[in-house]
């Protein structure tokens, strides 16, 4: 999924970690590093270098938070808002070949068991 992911993110010149970034900025502009870094599952270390590309490709732009001026706040750009809608597209096309590529009832079984993955990383518990 991941490799089909980005493949198809490659002509939009985004990877996988950067469209997490546009995804969390557009939901809540002013992110951190250390934030952000969390978002997209890499390291703050990982996400320093994804940011310096993702400001030099125009995706987004940074500033020194007022209060704290060691602080980076990330916010996207009109032209990292066009890149995330059209990855968008990209995502949901890969995201369709999966049912293609399974039968009713696997992707059933699929469902269940990623349900109760998602509940039991949340604490919660329930029945096999």
């Amino acid at each position: 999924m991941r490799t089909r992911l980005d493949e198809a993110l490659r002509p939009l010149n985004l990877t996988a970690p950067q469209c997490a970034v546009l995804s969390a900025l557009e939901q809540e502009p002013g992110l951190s590093n250390a934030a952000l870094a969390r978002a997209a599952f890499v390291t703050p270390q990982s996400m320093q270098g994804i940011l310096v590309n993702m400001e030099r490709e125009g995706f987004i732009t940074r500033s020194p938070d007022p209060n704290h001026g060691r602080i980076l706040r990330s916010e996207i750009t009109a032209s990292g808002r066009k890149a995330l809608t059209e990855a968008h597209t990209a995502i949901l096309e890969v995201e369709a070949v999966a049912p293609s590529l399974m039968s009713e009832r696997e992707m059933e079984r699929l469902t269940k068991m990623l349900t109760r993955y998602a509940e039991l990383l949340m604490g919660g518990e329930s029945e096999r």
